[in-house]
């Protein structure tokens, strides 16, 4: 018996990866965030399946259900949403399994912040304007942030910031950050990324309040912030320039 983590990816059914696939289809019981993962996954489970939405369990309930699974002999999928390394509540259960010596294994998924930069048809990462992506959030109910890892730190290094579970907080996240990157800073917030539903709101640090406030958006959504989301940029890359030197080169 082994419990699977997977990562769901951002929303969009067919974002899985291959080997998620695999295990969903394989397992007995699947344990998945029922709001915030699409229930048309779980199509991919075999018909027979105990499916458990663990969205009003808490952290016993959910370790009960993998001991009771673990006498059984049944394999667990795991489904969370997004990526398992970050944000993702998997370490404490892990724990949870060590301490009982259940078996696990980790499959990644598609990030949140990757699917939204896709959609936006941008890269996070632009040549002389940000070479760092740094995902972080504020503090919350959930978990209060380190000492050092505040915005005006990270934003002193003009780095590209996908802020998660913050968005009920833009008017401060705004008011804090203009000072380093100024009101004409280009923004993107992304809600419910590859979901039906899903809302993409662009403008800038200037502009971006307005925008929410005539479109609220709640819950589930990205602050992405940083000149690299700018339209335009001349600076490319020296990796496919012709005076590149490489090591492996086709004669």
């Amino acid at each position: 018996m082994t419990v699977h983590f997977i990562g769901a990816g951002p929303g969009a059914v067919d974002l899985l990866t291959l080997r998620g696939h695999k295990i969903l289809s394989e397992s007995s019981i699947c344990l998945y965030a029922g709001s915030i993962v699409p229930k048309e996954m779980l199509d991919f489970c075999p018909s027979d399946a105990t499916l458990i939405d663990t969205a009003p369990l808490n952290l016993d309930q959910i370790e009960a259900e993998y001991i009771k699974a673990h006498k059984a002999g049944q394999d667990i999928a795991r489904l969370h949403s997004g990526d398992l390394s970050v944000y993702s509540a998997v370490s404490e259960q892990i724990r949870r399994l060590q301490k009982h010596n259940i078996p696990y294994t980790l499959t990644p998924g598609v990030p949140a912040f990757a699917a939204a930069a896709a959609l936006i048809e941008k890269e996070l990462t632009v040549p002389e304007v940000a070479q760092s992506v740094v995902i972080t959030r504020i503090s919350g109910r959930a978990s209060t942030m380190p000492a050092s890892e505040t915005l005006e730190n990270f934003a002193k290094t003009g780095c590209t910031l996908v802020l998660h579970l913050a968005i009920h907080r833009l008017e401060e996240i705004v008011e804090r950050l203009v000072p380093f990157y100024g009101t004409d800073c280009p923004v993107v917030i992304a809600a419910r990324v590859t979901w039906e539903n899903e809302q993409i709101l662009k403008g800038t640090l200037g502009t971006i309040l307005e925008q929410f406030n005539q479109q609220p958006i709640e819950r589930t959504a990205l602050i992405m912030v940083g000149r690299a989301l700018h339209d335009q940029h001349v600076t490319e890359s020296a990796l496919y320039s012709i005076e590149y030197q490489r090591r492996f080169k086709v004669i």
